[in-house]
């Protein structure tokens, strides 16, 4: 009976040099979408052959490039705690840490957004489901309105995310852009007055 062959883990310098080459595309790639595996591999500082060794293809180096940027996606949610840590702690954390990664991987988290990646889609789903939790959350500890329309205000998080990020790829400070966000879901940008006159 012939044994199962399993995947086996990349070695240490093998994962170093993968992701000097993904950081590398995604740097050319954000300039030109449609730069070669020779940029690429200038970019990063290796042979070309050292670029097909580890990616047979362009299209397998985006795919992984995409997964690898889902991947820090998800991390930069998980690092905020957003099922322990107090909601509106959480929600600042998940915001600045989510605009540093749209920020360094903007090619990739777009693509992602576009692509039908199973990985990608699997892990974007997850962290719909956990943005959710946090404002229900945030809602039973008063943080929101308990009649708001969760599912709305995560689109409208959302919205607000996608435009700080614009903002950040210009080199606005993302924890600055993290406060504006959070202070425009939580307030808005109407008075007091204007609301009590409603």
């Amino acid at each position: 009976m012939q044994k199962q062959q399993t995947k086996r883990p990349r070695r240490a310098d093998t994962e170093r040099t993968v992701r000097t080459i993904l950081e590398a595309a995604e740097r050319v790639l954000a300039a030109n979408p449609a730069a070669t595996m020779e940029e690429f591999a200038r970019a990063a500082g290796v042979a070309r052959t050292t670029v097909h060794r580890r990616f047979a293809t362009r299209e397998a180096l985006l795919e992984e490039l995409t997964g690898w940027a889902a991947r820090q996606f998800a991390d930069a949610v998980d690092a905020a705690r957003p099922d322990a840590a107090p909601p509106l702690v959480a929600l600042y954390q998940i915001t600045a840490n989510v605009l540093r990664v749209k920020t360094d991987w903007s090619f990739a988290m777009n693509r992602a957004a576009e692509d039908d990646h199973p990985e990608a889609a699997r892990i974007h789903a997850d962290v719909r489901a956990v943005c959710i939790r946090l404002f229900r959350r945030a809602q039973d500890g008063g943080v929101l309105r308990p009649d708001i329309d969760l599912d709305w205000t995560r689109r409208v998080y959302y919205a607000l995310i996608h435009e700080a990020a614009k903002e950040g790829l210009a080199g606005a400070d993302p924890d600055a852009l993290a406060t504006r966000v959070v202070d425009t879901l939580l307030r808005g940008v109407g008075t007091s007055t204007a609301l009590a006159g409603m």
